[in-house]
């Protein structure tokens, strides 16, 4: 349908809105109107992708001169639906426009996912296709082969190249897979393809990492027009995403792969000096000219020099005791040497970036300006001796990427070294750890950059914290309610067992027999009820472990077997997989199964438990961080200083989000129904519970809040026997679906 928002046309592929997601679209615009920015909480199955592309794709119509829509996502698989809703939707605009609505829209992502060369594409790592690309499409190796034509090339990227700026993708919505069949057909590299096609198209669909990792983003999105929009989804994590971004760990084996790295490329250097001297008189030319290597090389070789570095900072010009590769080696030994030195520290150090630097200037004689250009210095290296297997030196790239950003920023890190991991004291693993305190360092290019950011999840909550913790000013900030036919959600909070003992994941608690009896119990009486799938988080890996063992021993794990199927979420990315398979086959043929995954972990990030997969989902605790991690306890510490962000409110901020994104799980659509066991008194507390998200808190009845094990039972009970009877999901006379009369007279917002 079609319909008036505000004075916009927009087209939306469906017969029917929810009225969210008008009050949604309602804020979208507005946020585009003032060209600001956006904090948007969206309930979870509540059609929010499709939302945001109806409105911006009808805005860009509306709009000739705004700019492209970049829509990040987290996952390969959030993309493909993200590109799917949008086919969908291009189809249905068309029908009502004709060529007048025609667009291009493509996603991004690795080579690995979008190589197709017979060998190179069978790879079974990344770092391994990009290395095999590497060797058959670097200039060096190309001219080379123009002599020799023994010397393999790949025929898809010398298609590519051969067509030039012909190479041109037909309007319409590419997702990984066509752009593959499109490859194949033409003869032309789809990675390479998709790369040029970013400057024609009018939606981009990438990964957070290609706009928020200077790294990435540095080849990959400076073309972009200041006019575009740009979309974070399933946003709840940002802020941590932000600090990995600019977070390195090095270990004493990355020092030693570092020291071997760099006496190989000694050999190197010394080989080029006898053979082809001028090679490397000429880099010194590049370099003494001040000239980046951003925008100078090829495009197959831009991701080989990867600038870590601020623009200002490209413009000045490499410091002269470095521009010779003797000297530039000669410089990483010293600093490599300082490391180790430093790692070697029998006790906990922590320190700032100045406090670090001024040692390293006194000891080693390095300064702030020279370790600025390390990760630079490096790759503009690397192609000069025509190395095409970056991974190889992996280390040594670390090595430099940690010189790079403590040179480059005095505030908002902390380097912290440990002699040990303090939970296994006994076992020696030094770790200098370079972590970023300040999520907003990461992110600030783009508030910047472009002119609106909408940041976008269902699990915001509490979402005013987020504006703090980014250090930007939203022209809107809205939590959406759920308008419901049914109560299809049924949150509860269960404080103690049917024996009336309190349970808690709390530290002092969380060993107690009777706990743990309790959450077995719990399980237990649940698995007999609940029909098909049951997912239960835990708050870290290692309590999950100990209470499955726990359960095992009081013969608690048998019974819930009698059931039920068990499968268990571990830290093997293959195993899990596995085990979400065969759990879905479980549930499939009728058997029901448990999942036992963990908060944090893959599970709760990324799968969804829609329809019988997901009937019940109990969160065993609150998933607090480990609060005696020296990092948290640095980054709490800024936050305090920097931002005034308490720590208590920092953490529980941060597991509730976690708690309701874990929850969240189970319900993907209003024809869908499940229950959410909130299994911890400390969720009786206001300060904890008020943090959920509106949509949770508004079906939290007070008669399921300081519940027994037994009392919740009952109340699964009757709840499965409620939803059990027949439903009819267009109801429009409740007014919780608007079709396009309805949309003509005036809407309320359903905001929280």
């Amino acid at each position: 349908m079609k319909f008036n928002l505000e004075g916009l046309t927009v087209y939306f592929p469906y017969e029917y809105l929810y009225p969210e997601q008008y009050s949604y679209m309602l804020e979208v615009k507005r946020a585009l109107d003032a060209k600001g920015h956006g904090l948007l909480e969206m309930p979870t199955g509540t059609g929010k992708t499709i939302t945001l592309l109806s409105l911006i794709t009808s805005y860009q119509l509306a709009h000739p001169d705004m700019g492209k829509l970049i829509y990040c996502t987290r996952t390969v698989h959030e993309m493909e639906k993200v590109l799917e809703e949008l086919r969908k939707l291009q189809a249905y605009q068309e029908k009502e426009l004709g060529k007048q609505a025609q667009i291009l829209a493509l996603g991004l992502s690795s080579r690995k996912n979008l190589c197709i060369h017979p060998t190179i594409s069978g790879e079974g790592s990344r770092e391994n296709v990009d290395a095999g690309c590497r060797k058959l499409t670097a200039t060096w190796v190309r001219s080379a082969a123009a002599e020799n034509p023994d010397i393999e090339l790949c025929d898809f990227f010398e298609g590519y190249e051969k067509k030039g700026a012909d190479a041109l993708l037909p309007a319409g919505v590419y997702t990984l897979h066509d752009m593959k069949v499109f490859g194949r057909q033409k003869g032309w590299c789809p990675y390479f393809l998709a790369r040029h096609m970013i400057t024609f198209a009018n939606v981009v669909i990438y990964n957070y990492q290609y706009m928020l990792d200077p790294k990435v983003a540095g080849v990959i999105s400076r073309e972009l027009e200041k006019e575009c929009v740009v979309v974070f989804d399933e946003a709840h994590n940002i802020d941590n995403v932000c600090i990995e971004a600019l977070s390195v760990n090095l270990r004493q084996q990355t020092l030693d792969g570092a020291q071997r790295n760099l006496t190989k490329l000694g050999q190197v250097v010394e080989k080029f000096k006898a053979t082809d001297a001028d090679r490397l008189r000429a880099e010194y030319n590049r370099l003494v000219e001040g000239l980046a290597q951003r925008g100078t090389l090829p495009q197959n070789d831009q991701m080989l020099a990867n600038p870590a570095l601020p623009d200002d900072i490209l413009r000045e010009a490499v410091p002269g005791n470095i521009r010779r590769a003797e000297h530039f080696l000669a410089f990483l030994k010293r600093f490599v040497q300082y490391l180790k030195r430093r790692m070697g520290a029998q006790q906990v150090e922590s320190e700032g970036p100045l406090s670090f630097l001024d040692d390293l200037n006194n000891s080693a004689g390095i300064d702030a300006k020279t370790l600025k250009f390390c990760y630079d210095r490096l790759h503009s290296l690397m192609l000069t001796l025509e190395i095409t297997d970056t991974e190889e030196f992996h280390h040594l790239t670390l090595v430099c990427d940690f010189g790079t950003l403590v040179g480059t920023y005095t505030q908002g890190f902390a380097i912290i070294i440990e002699p040990f991991d303090e939970r296994m004291p006994h076992i020696s693993d030094p770790v200098m750890q370079l972590s970023c305190l300040d999520s907003s360092l990461a992110i600030k290019p783009v508030f910047e950059r472009f002119q609106s950011v909408i940041i976008t999840s269902g699990t915001l909550s509490p979402i005013e914290l987020y504006p703090r913790l980014l250090n930007f000013n939203p022209v809107t900030i809205q939590s959406f309610a759920m308008s419901l036919t049914r109560d299809c959600l049924c949150p509860m909070v269960l404080s103690r067992g049917s024996d009336q003992l309190p349970v808690s994941t709390k530290f002092d608690m969380r060993s107690d027999p009777g706990v743990v009896r309790n959450y077995g119990r719990l399980l237990v009486e649940m698995a007999q009820a609940v029909p098909d799938g049951i997912v239960c988080f835990f708050v870290s890996y290692s309590y999950m472990d100990a209470i499955i063992n726990s359960w095992n021993e009081m013969g608690i794990l048998k019974e819930i077997m009698q059931h039920k199927l068990v499968f268990i979420e571990t830290q093997d990315v293959v195993e899990t997989t596995l085990a979400l398979d065969n759990y879905r086959r479980a549930c499939d043929c009728g058997r029901g199964a448990v999942f036992f995954s963990v908060a944090r972990g893959k599970v709760a990030e990324g799968i969804d438990f829609d329809r019988h997969y997901g009937r019940l989902v109990i969160m065993y605790g609150v998933p607090f961080q480990y609060t005696l991690s020296r990092i948290l306890r640095a980054r709490l510490e800024y936050l305090r200083d920097t931002f005034q962000i308490k720590e208590n409110d920092f953490l529980t901020f941060d597991a509730i989000r976690q708690a309701a994104q874990c929850v969240g799980r189970v319900i993907r659509s209003k024809s869908d129904y499940g229950m959410m066991i909130f299994a911890d008194k400390r969720y009786q507390r206001h300060d904890k519970r008020s943090k959920l998200p509106n949509w949770i808190l508004s079906q939290l009845k007070d008669s399921h809040m300081n519940l027994s094990t037994d009392m919740a039972l009952h109340i699964a009970r009757e709840y499965l026997r409620r939803m059990a009877q027949p439903f009819d999901s267009l109801s429009v006379d409740t007014g919780t679906l608007l079709n396009e009369a309805a949309l003509q007279r005036p809407q309320p917002m359903e905001v929280g």
